[in-house]
């Protein structure tokens, strides 16, 4: 069925405001009359993550890209975050717009938004894909001294080389790559407050358990190299869905870059295929 919005075509960021007051920015591309497939994504980064997919996904969907809450042009309240929340801050937009279901693909942090969404809102989302992502990410010890050091003033420099060396190959980052520049950017020009924020909803997060319970039709997209969201964790959450397919990608952990055409190229035949 295709998804009507109750917004004419934009290419403009617009913004909405959640039920509890922050305002999450959003833009939407691609024909109105299209079905919607949301992309969320990782964390430390903003919807431009997603611009290198534009042109092809806009050929078959209606993309709406959100700066997650703590990231972007979206508000970054104080305090701790919850998965919870930010999947609440989905549904919240998908209402603004007057869109009942979309497909749903979230990298990394966005992965962990996309399977609290099937697991409490499975009828909102009819496909879902998961990339380089986890139900679980331990110890809560590391992610306490991130949010300390967040907390108390630490350079986001640091954070920026932390997250290009867990996100790239090393290849990439030696040839000073621009799309790594511009990733390092986004890092640099995320709020302290927000990412220490966000670390939190992560380690309080915990559905290897519940992921059992998603109904949806389902890929999971991992990174053979990934240190972070190992290869081992996507096939935990392909094993703990039912039917859910996996494809293992020579990548490291941002897949839509890296790899370009195969990501694209498993996300619209798993999203336009009827089985």
């Amino acid at each position: 069925m295709k998804q009507q919005t109750n917004l004419t075509p934009t290419k403009e960021v617009q913004y909405f405001t959640t039920g509890d007051g922050q305002q999450i920015a959003f833009r939407l591309d691609g024909p109105g009359d299209a079905p919607v497939l949301i992309l969320s994504n990782s964390i430390a980064t903003n919807f431009h993550m997603w611009d290198g997919q534009i042109p092809a996904f806009t050929r078959h969907f209606r993309i709406l890209r959100f700066d997650t809450r703590g990231h972007g042009s979206s508000d970054a309240p104080a305090g701790d975050y919850s998965i919870a929340r930010m999947g609440w801050d989905v549904i919240e937009l998908m209402d603004h717009l007057n869109i009942q279901h979309a497909h749903f693909c979230g990298l990394s942090l966005g992965g962990f938004i996309g399977q609290w969404l099937a697991i409490h809102a499975p009828d909102r989302i009819n496909r879902l894909v998961l990339a380089n992502t986890s139900s679980y990410l331990g110890p809560q010890a590391l992610w306490n001294e991130h949010i300390i050091s967040l907390n108390t003033g630490a350079s986001m420099q640091s954070y920026g080389d932390m997250f290009i060396n867990n996100w790239f190959p090393q290849e990439m980052i030696k040839a000073q790559d621009s799309t790594v520049y511009e990733f390092r950017k986004m890092v640099l020009t995320t709020s302290p407050q927000g990412l220490a924020g966000s670390f939190a909803a992560v380690r309080d997060t915990d559905m290897r358990r519940t992921i059992t319970l998603i109904p949806n039709p389902t890929l999971v997209i991992g990174g053979a190299y990934d240190g972070v969201t190992l290869p081992e964790h996507s096939e935990e959450i392909a094993a703990s869905i039912p039917e859910a397919r996996l494809v293992i990608l020579p990548v490291v952990h941002l897949t839509n870059v890296e790899n370009r055409d195969a990501f694209e190229r498993l996300v619209i035949d798993f999203l336009l295929s009827d089985d």
